[in-house]
């Protein structure tokens, strides 16, 4: 494979009630990835408000695949946290929306209209509504997704 990837925002239904689920996306498409550190099990099914959240803690590498975490999913926009397996991406596409990406762990190739922006952690870049976008791993990286439809 070429190690790109298409991402999906998902809920997972525990008891009747959506909770956002560890997720990750392998060559044979939608996957659950279990957890094996039981905090993070816990921190799963419960409320994510309110809280101090351990942004790099949240989610996990997993090699050869990118993993995903939606921490919120409201009509107003999503937050969702991302693994990257180095060699991993997600393929060109548009939004309709700005969406923000925040590096919080290594270095993301995120490209723009074909302009390649390298950001680091602790960096940000806001990618525009209705322009094509693509994020490449050249190295193992985590990020948040913030995506705000207004």
């Amino acid at each position: 494979g070429d190690g790109i990837f298409h991402y999906f925002l998902r809920l997972t239904c525990v008891n009747d009630v959506s909770v956002p689920m560890l997720q990750y996306y392998d060559m044979n498409g939608y996957s659950p990835l279990t957890p094996d550190n039981s905090k993070e099990s816990a921190m799963n099914a419960t409320d994510l408000t309110a809280r101090i959240l351990p942004l790099n803690d949240l989610v996990a590498y997993q090699e050869g695949s990118v993993v995903s975490r939606t921490l919120m999913d409201k009509k107003m926009g999503t937050l969702t946290l991302f693994a990257f397996g180095a060699g991993q991406g997600l393929s060109e596409h548009t939004a309709p929306y700005d969406a923000t990406i925040q590096v919080i762990d290594g270095e993301a190739e995120v490209i723009i209209e074909g302009t390649s922006y390298a950001v680091r952690a602790g960096e940000m870049i806001i990618m525009p509504a209705d322009r094509p976008h693509a994020v490449r791993a050249n190295e193992r990286f985590k990020m948040l997704l913030i995506m705000i439809r207004a």
